[in-house]
Parts: C-alpha cells; sequence; structure tokens
C-alpha cells in the first residue's frame, strides 16, 4: 500500500482539522472540507488504508480518527520541507519577516528594543513564545558545549601562592588560587604562561589528552608539578562552567487549556517538568549537541512528537526546538511545548522569525548599535 496523492489530501485534512476543534474527523467532514470529489464509502475506504498504515486511529467506537504520532511526523516533516523550499527561493530574513510581521507585532516590539543583559533578553523572550503561541516556553541560557580554553595567566601573589586566571570561549573568566612549594622568578612565570598557551589555546578539555600533557611536563622540566597543578585547575573551570545551565520557562498552565493535557494527574507531572527543571535541562543540553555536530541542521528546527520526546512527562506532547548561536561560544535551545495537535506550522514559522531576531539583535548591541 502506498501513500498516494489522495491519501495525502485526505490524511492533510484530517490533521488539519483536528488540529482546529480537537475532535476526531470522519468521512463528511473531509467531503465537506476538501476538494476531493469523492462519495463518503470511497473516503471511508481510503481512511481504513490510513488507519492501517499507522497514519491515524480510531480513538473510540465512533467513525472518527485522529492522527496517530507517525501521521503528524508526516504532516511535520511536509510543513519544514515546504517552508525550507520557500527559503531557499527567497531570503531567508525576509522570507520569515513577511509570513508573521502582521500577528507579531509584539515580537518585533521586543527583539528591537534594548536589553542590557542577554539573561533579560531570553527571559522576555520566553514570555513572549508563550503569549503569542498560547503553548509552554522554555529557553536555555548559553551552553558552553566543549568549551575552549582561550587563554591562562599565572600570576604571583604572594610567596608559595599564585593565581590561575583562565579565560573560556564567550570570553568567561574562572580564577583560582593554588600554593606552590617553591617561589618562582618573573622569567620561570613567564616561560609557563607561554608553555600553557602555546599548548592550550583553542582546545576543548576532551583535546587536553595524555599526549599533550606529558609533552607539556617534559617541556616544563623542574615546573611539571605547576603544570600539573594548573592543568588541574583548569579542568575544574571548564567542568564548572559547562554544568552551570539555566533554563528559562513560561506558559507552563498553558497546558491546562488543552483537554488532552489536563488530566490533573498528567498535568501535576508537567508542571512539575517545568518547575524543576532537572529533565529539561538534560533534553535542552542533549538537543543542542545533536544539532552542533550535525553541521548540515544547525540553527534548523526540530520537531519531537509523542513518543520520541525523552521526556517522560510530555511524552503525550508535541515540542518543537531550535538553537541559537550568538557567537563567541554562546549557544542555546528554545523549546515550545504543546499538545499533539498544536499549530506546528505557527510555531515552526514563530521560532525561525525569532532566532534571526535574536541573533540579529544580539549582534547589534555586541557592535555597539542600539546602546545608550
Amino acid at each position: 500500500m502506498e501513500l498516494d496523492a489522495r491519501k495525502i489530501t485526505i490524511l492533510k485534512t484530517i490533521i488539519q482539522t483536528y488540529l482546529e476543534t480537537g475532535e476526531p474527523v470522519g468521512s463528511r467532514t473531509i467531503s465537506r472540507s476538501s476538494d476531493l470529489k469523492l462519495s463518503s464509502a470511497t473516503i471511508r475506504n481510503e481512511m481504513s488504508d490510513l488507519e492501517q498504515m499507522g497514519y491515524i486511529i480510531q480513538p473510540h467506537t465512533s467513525s472518527g480518527r485522529i492522527p496517530s504520532d507517525k501521521g503528524y511526523r508526516f504532516y511535520v516533516d511536509e510543513i519544514v520541507k515546504e517552508k525550507d523550499a520557500v527559503i531557499k527561493e527567497r531570503d531567508a530574513e525576509k522570507a520569515e519577516l513577511a509570513e508573521v510581521t502582521e500577528e507579531k507585532d509584539s515580537v518585533n516590539s521586543l527583539m528591537i528594543s534594548r536589553v542590557d543583559r542577554l539573561e533579560d533578553l531570553l527571559k522576555q523572550m520566553a514570555k513572549i513564545l508563550a503569549v503569542s503561541t498560547n503553548y509552554a516556553a522554555m529557553i536555555s541560557g548559553p551552553q558552553y558545549n566543549r568549551t575552549k580554553l582561550k587563554f591562562v595567566q599565572l600570576s604571583r601573589v604572594e610567596t608559595g601562592k599564585l593565581l590561575i586566571v583562565t579565560v573560556l570561549e564567550g570570553n568567561i573568566i574562572k580564577n583560582s588560587m593554588v600554593d606552590t612549594a617553591e617561589t618562582l622568578s618573573d622569567q620561570e612565570l613567564l616561560n609557563l604562561n607561554i608553555l600553557l598557551n602555546n599548548n592550550l589555546t583553542g582546545l576543548t578539555m576532551e583535546q587536553i589528552n595524555l599526549d599533550v600533557i606529558s609533552k607539556m611536563k617534559q617541556q616544563a622540566g623542574e615546573q611539571r608539578e605547576v603544570v600539573d597543578m594548573v592543568l588541574n585547575e583548569i579542568a575544574e573551570a571548564i567542568r564548572t562552567n559547562e554544568e552551570d545551565l539555566n533554563i528559562y520557562t513560561e506558559g507552563a498552565t498553558n497546558i491546562f487549556k488543552y483537554p488532552e493535557l489536563s488530566d490533573r494527574k498528567q498535568a501535576s507531572e508537567l508542571l512539575h517538568t517545568f518547575e524543576k527543571k532537572d529533565e529539561l535541562k538534560e533534553f535542552l543540553a542533549e538537543n543542542a549537541y545533536m544539532e552542533e555536530v550535525a553541521e548540515d541542521k544547525k540553527n534548523g528546527i526540530q520537531v519531537y512528537i509523542g513518543q520520541e520526546n525523552q521526556v517522560q512527562s510530555m511524552k503525550d506532547c508535541s515540542v518543537v526546538t531550535a538553537n541559537y548561536d550568538l557567537g563567541n561560544g554562546l549557544r542555546g535551545t528554545v523549546g515550545i511545548v504543546g499538545p499533539k495537535r498544536m499549530d506546528y506550522e505557527k510555531v515552526v514559522g514563530t521560532l525561525r522569525t525569532l532566532m534571526s531576531q535574536l541573533q540579529s539583535t544580539f549582534n547589534d548591541k555586541k557592535n555597539g548599535s542600539g546602546a545608550g
């Protein structure tokens, strides 16, 4: 059995109607809603085939059908494919802005306003997403995934004490103090600083392997123990930095607006997930990692439907995510959580526009425009 053009039209009609009404869709509704000039009996036969193929299901004894996770997946992939085709033909930013400007003036006014801190910008963006979509929104603060060392500076504070200033990608600065058994001369400190930066600048913790360490210790000679202490401090600075991931959430109570998610136990589990945020951290961090390693999907849209979700309390939801990359290691993820019958086209368009505006706004501020 093949998913031919007629079946695709019927499937899309079922999904679009269910997205609007939340009610199972019958053959009569399809005959009225689509341009297909088919009898109800023919439509019922096609619906039976779609059910056998796993694209729709019959939730109750009524004749109506609703989309399955497989059906939603087909629909979402078609939407993303269609939008990608449009973007290739026109300038991406102009195309996306044109699609949503009329209904999202509040989004535009938010993103062009001056915000002093990235954290404030992300919090405001979470609020506007929750309001404009009527779903729950979650945004991870910048995650310095596989953080690179930018610079390290050793300074003598007093006899037997060294200050280690570790500068990470994104200009994140970590300070630590270590005790040394011997007093280092100015020349020895200079040599150590040159050695450390020549060998470590631009490397992640994974890349600072045994070969690199052995080579540095050999070059350090009598200061090999100092090099060992410094490496331990650098490793700790990177580790604590990568674990420090903030999650901003808004609109969690919007889930009560959708009957299929308003079951008391189910809603309680979802709210608990949004309050505790531990599972959200893990999910968003993993999402950002998967997107980063798949370079062809960078800053693209990912849609997780039903059982595709890693978070147990979201198995009856859909989650749409997009990653932002502000340069200098500033990376994070924006996510929208709603029912499986969410308005995917609206959500995908909104996320694409916001990613473009976020990056544009942040870069303008970084370059000095809009200051004051």
